[in-house]
């Protein structure tokens, strides 16, 4: 049930969970880990059904995040990056004593549009869904494109995530459209607001897929919330600015440990 395949590495006095988001794996944290092992013990986990976890069909949010909980450490800051970013929030949701400290990054408690509330248009989301089935390849190859696109060294960026994607076995259709379904339907607008831990936010200023008019409206509903937006990121901050980004993090566990 809970054997999904799980790397621990770096030497720090405080647990790391690192979460990856959609059609990803955990090779994209390879930018980072080199800084943050000297100060973190990581946790590195490909989501069940993606990367390593590929025996694992399509889960909803509740069970992939009871899967990552069951083998994660007792105490640990969690960190998630957009569909991850869901999951680590979930767990903070579902079992806030084992989460320190909670970090979303590029993520929404709400990817769709809703009245109001700016996100993806649900179109978009069944449109990729549609696409899936189509041309699994090209999609994906899009999806990534996407969040890249806007910044400084987009190519190269897309080039990292293009190369994380291929360094092991595609997520199959199913999977990729059970994540989609997460973000076309999930909201955890409502629960996140009364967490116990700190929680902090980072969003990038250029992302085409969270739009930054989330950040000030979340400000406003989720008071003892922390955000930080960097000037020159879109949807992947720790791989277009990682030096910026783990300041971020090391800048957190100052404050908590």
């Amino acid at each position: 049930m809970n054997d999904i395949w799980w790397q621990t590495k770096g030497e720090g006095n405080c647990h790391l969970v690192l979460l990856h988001g959609w059609g990803l794996n955990a090779e994209v944290w390879d930018c980072i880990t080199p800084e943050l092992g000297s100060h973190f013990t990581l946790h590195l986990v490909d989501l069940p059904g993606f990367g390593r976890n590929g025996d694992v069909g399509a889960l909803s949010l509740e069970e992939m995040t009871c899967r990552v909980v069951a083998k994660a450490p007792e105490k640990a800051i969690w960190l998630g990056w957009s569909l991850g970013g869901l999951v680590a929030s979930q767990a903070a949701i579902v079992a806030p004593e084992r989460v320190q400290a909670l970090v979303t990054v590029a993520s929404s408690p709400c990817f769709t549009a809703h009245g109001d509330w700016p996100g993806i248009k649900p179109e978009v989301l069944s449109g990729f869904q549609h696409q899936l089935s189509e041309d699994f390849q090209r999609t994906v190859e899009r999806f990534l494109a996407l969040q890249t696109l806007g910044t400084e060294s987009a190519r190269q960026d897309a080039r990292l995530l293009k190369s994380a994607v291929l360094a092991l076995p595609m997520p199959t259709t199913e999977v990729l459209n059970g994540g989609l379904e997460i973000l076309k339907t999930a909201d955890l607008r409502e629960p996140l607001a009364s967490l116990p831990m700190p929680f902090l936010r980072l969003y990038g200023r250029l992302d085409g897929l969270v739009p930054r008019k989330i950040v000030p409206l979340l400000d406003a509903q989720w008071p003892n919330s922390q955000s930080y937006i960097f000037a020159k990121a879109a949807h992947a901050p720790f791989i277009s600015h990682p030096a910026e980004f783990c300041q971020q993090l090391l800048a957190l566990k100052s404050v908590i440990v």
